[in-house]
């Protein structure tokens, strides 16, 4: 009896069978899976460690999930276990571990702030109250405040939620906000610690400030990245005309689903890892057959054949849609990259040798 294949997987024990199913999953999707597996206590303790957006997201996995097979729950389960055994001899409960887990799963940038939150105690958690609201009522809480103030909220909160609260603003606050943020460079820790002081006294929160680097022309970029497409486009004429210089820089940091051919296919296979089939069947409805080869190359060949029987049979889907599969693949694309799983290289980006 030939022995079942167990090549490219992270563990000696996932079977062949087990690998397609987790082919055929996302990321989110196995997390639904494992959190659902728990008891609701166990549940909530996870849940209180997660981002807003990341509780929202898992939450709607879950409540969606429909296919709880025993050979689903089983392959994911095998894959967590081999997953979890690369950590054990790291000695938990250290600042050290804590340090390197968190640098490992969040990259350098966005860790050390969390580090000296969680270690020293610091934290703004006045305005870390806003990750919690829709962008409605974020919108609502700062339209009347200084501009300035506007430009460290946005840059402050995530690129997506940013988005989402700058599409709010009418068109010309909007390029007001957009510029002001492309040239912050950073907060002092007087006026952070004020600001957060204005969202305690709103919202009852505890407070703490530390100096930070926050908005910059990559801070710019990764907000237009989550506008929507339209929104985007009107924004960055916009832009164009008041300061063509800007527009072409922040044009450059901007990373866009075309730019996916400059991936590597090691970087190619660890999205796809995380984004659903039918998700990635959406997107490549509207993309070029460069970047669908290049997709399919980091592919089985099964998988690969699939996908592409499912393309060919698919009917005429809205521009709308393909595009916001795009953006939610970018948005994947994006958090890995953050993680330091993947590399990204917009516009052009710096060669290695």
């Amino acid at each position: 009896m030939p022995e079942e294949n167990k090549s490219q997987v992270t563990g000696n024990d996932i079977t062949e069978s087990q690998r397609l199913i987790l082919d055929q999953m996302g990321g989110m999707e196995m997390a639904a899976v494992l959190m659902l597996s728990l008891n609701e206590e166990d549940a909530a303790q996870i849940f209180r460690h997660l981002e807003p957006k990341q509780v929202q997201r898992l939450g709607m996995s879950m409540a969606s999930m429909s296919d709880f097979s025993h050979d689903r729950v089983a392959a994911v389960h095998r894959q967590f276990i081999d997953d979890i055994q690369k950590y054990t001899n790291i000695g938990i409960g250290s600042e050290d571990f804590v340090r390197k887990a968190l640098v490992a799963a969040l990259g350098e940038d966005k860790a050390s702030n969390l580090v000296d939150q969680i270690i020293l105690g610091s934290g703004a958690r006045g305005l870390d109250s806003l990750k919690w609201m829709d962008a409605r009522q974020v919108a609502s809480i700062i339209q009347n405040e200084h501009p300035q103030i506007q430009t460290i909220v946005l840059s402050y909160l995530e690129p997506e939620q940013s988005a989402e609260i700058l599409s709010q603003f009418p068109e010309q606050v909007r390029l007001d906000l957009v510029m002001r943020i492309a040239n912050l460079e950073e907060v002092q820790p007087a006026a952070l610690q004020e600001l957060n002081d204005i969202m305690e006294k709103q919202f009852a929160g505890a407070a703490g400030a530390q100096a930070a680097k926050m908005g910059g022309l990559k801070a710019a970029a990764n907000i237009m990245n989550y506008l929507d497409t339209n929104v985007e486009g009107q924004l960055m004429d916009a832009i164009r005309d008041t300061d063509e210089e800007m527009s072409q820089q922040i044009q450059d940091l901007m990373f866009v689903f075309e730019n996916l051919i400059d991936v590597d296919d090691r970087g190619i296979q660890a999205l796809l890892r995380e984004v659903p089939g039918e998700l990635l069947q959406k997107a490549l409805k509207g993309a070029d057959d460069q970047l669908k080869e290049k997709i399919f190359k980091n592919m089985s060949k099964r998988a690969a054949e699939m996908l592409g029987e499912d393309l060919a049979a698919m009917g005429p889907v809205r521009v709308s849609d393909v595009e916001a599969a795009q953006k939610e693949i970018l948005s994947i694309a994006r958090r890995l990259a953050d993680a330091g799983e993947i590399m990204l290289g917009a516009g052009g980006g710096d060669d290695f040798v």
